[in-house]
């Protein structure tokens, strides 16, 4: 299904009925728009991209994710996020906080299931015999809901990199990685690594990213697609 541009007004997708929103808070979020489009003025992002990159923005106050490249976006990212939501797709994150921050009503109307497996009991104790970090382990017994799926990164390194070795060994094809893991250590060495790979992605430049971050990024795209697929439907 083609979906064309939003444009560069559009600034709050959908309305208060089809977001499930008060008419108060619907209006709240577009002066917080308006807000970010007086004080970014231009910026190098094609609208759909915007789109992502303002609500990510919305979500984290931070300006800095608006500068030229700063939110890397494959060419491919946003065609294969929508095809993985018309295939009603496995979303799967790294961190609870992450599944937590994604919209339940956008993941209930496009019948998508959120999975984070980081929490699995015998998780742990396989951690502390292997030497492995959880959410390394959390990829490897989620491969299967990986495969045809989306992935949402945004607390740990380790995961984008055992995610990155699972795609160049043949375990898993997720149709979109998002990988912005925040922090200090591999942080930006596995987002550069993910921006190497043929994979669909949507990474970032530098240290930041995090949990609102990532959950901004696919509560975007969701809201994009479902916009998209009715007014294609009206």
């Amino acid at each position: 299904m083609e979906f064309s541009n939003i444009k560069n007004n559009d600034y709050c997708i959908g309305n208060p009925q089809s977001r499930d929103m008060s008419t108060r808070a619907f209006g709240i979020e577009k002066q917080s728009f308006d807000i970010i489009e007086s004080e970014i003025g231009s910026h190098g992002y094609i609208d759909n991209e915007w789109a992502v990159v303002r609500r990510v923005i919305h979500a984290t106050a931070d300006f800095d994710f608006a500068k030229k490249d700063r939110i890397i976006f494959h060419e491919k990212a946003i065609e294969s996020a929508f095809l993985a939501f018309s295939k009603k797709s496995f979303v799967v994150t790294d961190v609870e906080m992450v599944l937590h921050g994604i919209n339940k009503k956008s993941l209930l109307d496009l019948n998508l299931t959120g999975v984070c497996l980081i929490n699995d009991p015998q998780l742990k104790e396989i951690s502390k015999k292997s030497n492995k970090t959880r959410s390394e382990l959390a990829m490897q017994k989620a491969a299967d809901k990986i495969n045809g799926g989306i992935v949402i990164i945004g607390n740990a390194p380790t995961a984008l990199y055992e995610l990155i070795s699972m795609i160049k060994e043949k375990k898993t094809s997720p149709l979109l990685v998002i990988g912005i893991p925040v922090g200090f250590v591999s942080a930006v060495e596995s987002k550069i690594d993910l921006s190497k790979m043929d994979v669909p992605y949507i990474t970032n430049i530098g240290r930041k990213g995090g949990s609102s971050a990532a959950s901004s990024i696919i509560n975007s795209l969701m809201l994009l697609y479902s916009t998209r697929r009715s007014e294609t439907q009206t």
